[in-house]
């Protein structure tokens, strides 16, 4: 059996391709439910609604995501060097996030002016942060999935459950007496589903840990270690959401509401980065376990390419029928186009900076967190001078657009120094992007002019479909060569068993995993 072994790349590469496969499935669904509940909110609740729900939903999700401690992704190490014991590292880490979540639960339940700070507070809104436990600990019970390549569990708590849960019950809700505070309680029951949907597959794999209890100075020093991590997302957060604290500081609850329209469907393309992370973090702690450089830097490429090739073709589908798509959910939305013109393109930028990330959050943590923040103020400076902008100038690029156009600069001065960095620690290339997908790219946009001349209705279907699908043929054919197309090929299965076996074949055997990843810069 050991003549297989030859074939890890081909192995690890198949398990990438499986895993982002799955998770793909899963950015559809998500993408099929997020379209009916955004089009709920902007047609039966308003923009000024909207706006009010999405600045508290960001709060409760910065508190949650600062609850995890970083072990969202740390818990991969964890577990990566304690194979014996899997079980308690999830416990000791849901032990930790529990804790969090609580002390950040009641700092909200206190001063709920935190969330709902230019609206008058409902009864609901002094408890709405108490679904932050839940949060917290959906993501450490997920994470624990990943690290043995189970993504269904992804798939079916964060793409089908909590979405459709939270378009299903605004839309009951809507016809209630409970309608003003019918989006915050469908949030409630969503993240509740989602939670539910996370843990019981995690405890039915890792079963109740022997012998343990949770012992505060092991639970510290998880804490301590992850801490970096932990900056890092509170940075990356930023990145996401500073745009809108901003604008819920010097703007309407409606701009905000406008502004998280356009968000939510430029954000959907950043989601096709992500439904990597649960497989790559695994692989590419795997790798630097084994000091396997050159095959980490190989992964973050064809990663990169992957995610830069599929979402090219979202944003120009999406860029070109802008104003259309944001008509779609209200007459006020419509004039939110160049919101969404300037975060699409924050999506292309961001891309290649958060792939990378993943490599750097073990080779080079403190200068990974050290470029987060350096973008984060940049993005607070130049928002804080473009959001508030006055006068002929400010009428053109301030208030959304400035909040979008400063978040497109730190993206991309973070992917251009993030890149560069990994590439320096791996000594080996790392950029994903290519001379084919400009080749595929450029015909679509002259065959948007022509969609563009067509009536709305035309473009958000045969139009927006048809630039889709003369990118995919254009991609194929001219840019997707070898095991690229291994994220999209049928009849792979037998080549996937194969690969799996090879994995764990090589997982098992001695100094497979001597340690844990190299934290050089720890």
């Amino acid at each position: 059996m050991l003549d297989r072994l030859p074939s890890p790349d081909a192995a690890e590469t198949a398990a990438l391709a499986k895993g982002g496969r799955t998770s793909f499935f899963g950015y559809l669904l998500r993408l099929a439910a997020r379209f009916p509940f955004l089009f709920i909110a902007g047609r039966l609740y308003g923009a000024e609604a909207l706006g009010r729900f999405a600045y508290a939903t960001m709060i409760v999700e910065l508190a949650a995501m600062l609850a995890t401690l970083g072990l969202k992704r740390g818990l991969a190490e964890d577990m990566a060097r304690r194979p014996d014991a899997e079980a308690a590292a999830l416990f000791d880490a849901l032990s930790a996030a529990l804790v969090a979540s609580l002390l950040g639960a009641a700092v909200l339940v206190a001063f709920p002016e935190l969330l709902f700070p230019s609206t008058q507070l409902q009864p609901l809104d002094r408890w709405f942060a108490l679904i932050i436990p839940f949060i917290a600990l959906a993501d450490i019970a997920l994470a624990s999935l990943a690290f043995h390549h189970d993504i269904g569990a992804q798939v079916r708590a964060r793409s089908i459950i909590e979405p459709w849960v939270l378009s299903i019950a605004a839309l009951a809700l809507a016809f209630t007496a409970w309608k003003p505070d019918g989006m915050l309680i469908a949030y409630l029951l969503s993240m509740l589903a989602a939670f539910v949907a996370a843990l019981l597959p995690a405890l039915r794999r890792f079963g109740p840990p022997r012998h343990w209890w949770p012992e505060p100075a092991r639970i510290w020093r998880l804490i301590r270690t992850n801490v970096p991590l932990a900056g890092a997302d509170l940075a990356e957060w930023g990145a996401r959401r500073l745009d809108i604290f901003i604008l819920g500081r010097f703007a309407s609850a409606e701009i905000v509401g406008i502004y998280y329209v356009a968000q939510q469907i430029a954000s959907l393309p950043q989601r096709l980065k992500s439904s990597f992370d649960p497989i790559l973090g695994p692989v590419l702690a795997r790798n630097l376990a084994a000091n396997n450089l050159a095959k980490v830097a190989a992964h973050i490429r064809q990663i990169s390419f992957w995610v830069a090739a599929v979402q090219l073709g979202v944003v120009l589908a999406f860029g070109l029928v802008g104003k259309a798509a944001m008509g779609l959910f209200g007459p006020a939305f419509a004039g939110g186009v160049l919101v969404l013109v300037a975060l699409l393109t924050v999506e292309l930028f961001a891309a290649q900076a958060a792939v990378a990330e993943g490599a750097l959050i073990y080779v080079a943590r403190g200068r990974n967190l050290m470029w987060s923040v350096t973008g984060l103020i940049v993005q607070a400076g130049l928002s804080l001078w473009l959001v508030p902008m006055e006068g002929p100038l400010g009428a053109m690029i301030g208030g959304g657009v400035g909040a979008a156009l400063a978040l497109a600069i730190a993206a991309l001065l973070q992917s251009v120094a993030k890149s560069r960095l990994l590439q320096k620690q791996l000594g080996h290339p790392v950029a994903g992007w290519r001379l084919s997908l400009l080749v595929a790219a450029l015909p679509i946009l002259g065959l948007g002019m022509v969609v563009l001349r067509t009536p709305e209705p035309i473009q958000l279907t045969i139009g927006f479909f048809g630039l889709l699908g003369s990118y995919g043929f254009l991609i194929w054919r001219f840019a997707f060569k070898g095991a690229d197309r291994l994220l999209f090929s049928r009849g792979l299965k037998k080549m996937e068993e194969d690969a799996a076996a090879d994995l764990a074949l090589v997982s098992s055997l001695p100094g497979a995993l001597p340690g844990a990843p190299n934290t050089r810069d720890s």
